[in-house]
This record gives C-alpha cells, structure tokens and sequence, in this order.
C-alpha cells in the first residue's frame, strides 16, 4: 500500500528547495519580474513539495513566453505550434512554454493545442500530482485533489479518456509509480488496465513509443519499471534477470557503449522485439546481436585466446557483455578491456616488401600473427612479429 502520511512541504519550503538548485535563484528572479505570470509547473513543483530534489524545471507563462526564455538564458531551441522554449540557464536545461489548453482530434494523437490560462495548463495533464504550480512568490496553485494525492501517494488522471487521449500516459503511470513509491488509485488502475486491453497504445507511433520506452531505461530502477510495464501489457516476453542486467552492466567499457542499450538487450526475447519502438538500424543492430550472440565460452585447454577473439571480433561491445554476462565473465571481461585492443606493429605493406604476394594471403598472415600474439606465443616487437608473418601455414619461411 501506499504511505499515507507522507509529509507535503509547504510552498515557502518548496520554493526554497528550488531556489537552492543550481540555477534555482536565476530563474526565480526572472519569474519574478515577468511581464506575465510565470509559474515553475510539474514534476519540479511535485519533488520540492515531497522533500526530494527535481529532475527538471519546466515554466509555464499565462502570456508570451519568449522574453521570459530569452532573460533566462541561451535559447537552443523552439517550436511555434506548442509555444515551447528550450533554454540552457546556468548549467541547467530549463523548458519554457506558453499556458494552453489542449484537445484531441483523434485517440493517440498529438494535441491540438491553443493559449490558455494556468488552470488550463494544470487541467491537460497526465496526473493530478503533476498538475501543480508554483510561483516565485510561494503561491501555490493546484488541481483539485492533487495535495491529497501527494500526500496519500496516489497517482490519479484528471479526466477518464486520459489514457486513450494519450496512450504515452500508461508509460508514464509505471514509471511514476516506481519512481515514487505511488500506486494508482482504483479508477485509474482501472482505466489503464482497460485501455490496454482496447489496444490503445496501437494508436501511438513507434517513435512515440521508444522515447517512453527510452525514458523508462532511464529510470533510477529500469527493470522495476520494465516489470511493472510487462504487468500491465505495455510490453511482452522480456526477461527480466537482475544479475544477468547486472552483469552485463559491469563488464560493459564505460567510453564507448551505451548502458540503455544494454540493458534493454539484456532482457529482450529476440532481435524482432524491439522493431516497433523507433530504434535506428544502427540501435537496431546492437539490440538484435544482444539477443543472438551465444554465451561467451572460457578459455581452456581447447580453446585459446584467438579463438575468442576470431568468435567476437566485430561484435558490438554491447552484444559482448551481455553475452559475457550469460556466459564465462572472466572472458568476456578480457576481451572487451585488453584482447580487443591488442594490435600488430607491422601491416600489409611490411609483408609486400618482404616478398608475400599481394592477396588474400597477406590478410590470412596478418590475423595468423595477431593470434599468435594474443595467445602470448610471440615475444618481441616489430621484427618478432615479421619473422612470425613470414612462415606460412605449412612452416616455411617467406623469401
């Protein structure tokens, strides 16, 4: 069950949490002194009044939002049919946007948006505890039912077709809910379950439906959220072994690779899974060799270094760590942060000069030397490595 006597902060204690941000005391001046009413709206306003520090800054103007972006900082970016701003404020990515309401012309579609009043804006949202606002002058404002909400741990949507309007909102719900701590109330559980079953999210665009998906391997607790998304039916099939994610996460290079990708392939069924989420056909690659690429094997009396490598050369580093990660770990680790790396100080050209005549041959020597090399059989450098390249596969030497 939910905490029910969960503390609310007061707005003053709010504000002065947002106000300690990095860039808190910025835009708090500047709302300030906007020419229309400006209010920091949202997920910000809900983790200051809970206590715990915001993941975002979202401001919300009754009015032109513009000249409020443009005193805050740099403007990276805009889009005139919402109205939005995005802004780089000391160090802080700050989103800046014009109060509106908001209607659908038809389920999953985007919205059809038009200025609007604070009390629209808080009205189109996704759940009452989102629906808040605060000013710089402490003034709370709030849909009806939020504080309690926020208080009791309750997630609940503002209107019935929430989910059918916004079929994205069901992402939204697991991750909040494990994000929090909350639980849906009854009728919003019920709301969800059904338009899950009513194929809502059939309704949404693949792109659409990655980013959430993105967003939830995001999560401070991504596999929780992928669980509770496989309970409720946003996805199918995953399976979910912390210490395989674990694993795979551990061995994975930290300057190359990409943990989100990962961890995802870690956990998914095959490489079709993830073809309805708008994945690029680089991502989709990465994601496709996680599930198809066999445990990685130990070295052992019959099998050498070389052999590993001839068997993952090429492989994603992400597809080798969670093969690693199924398979021997101390192996797999060599790879990626030694083997992989280990190289040969001559080239084709060194092996023309000394008489090998141009061809397939010269590679077949090259990777020949290499895994000598890798197998600790040649000791020495660059002349070493000559001499190695120089006998052929039956043993005689080259000129």
């Amino acid at each position: 069950m939910a905490c029910e006597d969960r503390r609310v902060h007061t707005p003053a204690e709010a504000l002065a949490a947002l106000r300690a941000l990095p860039c808190g005391e910025r835009v708090l001046d500047v709302l300030g002194r906007a020419p229309a009413p400006a209010w920091i709206v949202g997920g910000a306003v809900r983790d200051a009044l809970l206590g715990t520090a915001p993941r975002e800054l979202d401001v919300v103007v009754e009015g032109d939002p513009e000249p409020v972006a443009r005193a805050l900082g740099e403007v990276v970016a805009s889009h005139d049919r919402f109205g939005t701003f995005a802004v780089f404020a000391d160090g802080c990515a700050v989103d800046v946007v014009r109060a509106r309401a908001e209607g659908y012309a038809a389920p999953g579609a985007l919205p059809e948006v038009r200025p609007g009043t604070l009390a629209d804006d808080l009205a189109r949202r996704d759940f009452t505890v989102n629906a808040l606002a605060l000013s710089a002058a402490a003034e709370l404002r709030a849909a009806p039912g939020a504080l309690d909400d926020l208080a009791a741990g309750r997630l609940r949507v503002l209107h019935a077709g929430s989910f059918r309007d916004d079929p994205t909102r069901l992402w939204r719900l697991v991750r909040y809910a494990v994000r929090l701590g909350f639980l849906p109330e009854p009728g919003t559980d019920a709301l969800a379950a059904a338009a899950v079953a009513d194929g809502a999210l059939e309704t949404v665009s693949g792109d659409r439906l990655g980013a959430e998906l993105r967003l939830a391997l995001g999560e401070p607790a991504p596999l929780a959220v992928l669980h509770a998304a496989q309970n409720l039916g946003l996805v199918h099939g995953l399976r979910l072994d912390p210490a395989v994610v674990a694993d795979a996460l551990l061995l994975l290079p930290t300057t190359e690779a990409d943990p989100q990708l990962t961890l995802l392939g870690a956990v998914i069924p095959d490489a079709a899974w993830p073809r309805p989420f708008g994945f690029t056909a680089a991502q989709e690659h990465v994601l496709a060799r996680c599930a198809e690429l066999p445990p990685v094997p130990a070295v052992g009396a019959d099998r050498r270094p070389s052999d590993i490598a001839a068997l993952l050369r090429g492989e994603p580093v992400e597809a080798v760590a969670v093969a690693g990660a199924r398979g021997d770990r101390e192996t797999a680790g060599l790879w990626l942060h030694r083997w992989r790396h280990v190289t040969l100080e001559i080239d084709g050209h060194d092996l023309l000069a000394a008489g090998v005549p141009q061809g397939p041959e010269v590679g077949r020597r090259l990777a020949r030397t290499l895994g000598r090399r890798l197998d600790g059989e040649l000791e020495g450098g660059r002349e070493a490595e000559l001499a190695a390249a120089l006998v052929d596969g039956a043993g005689r030497t080259e000129g």
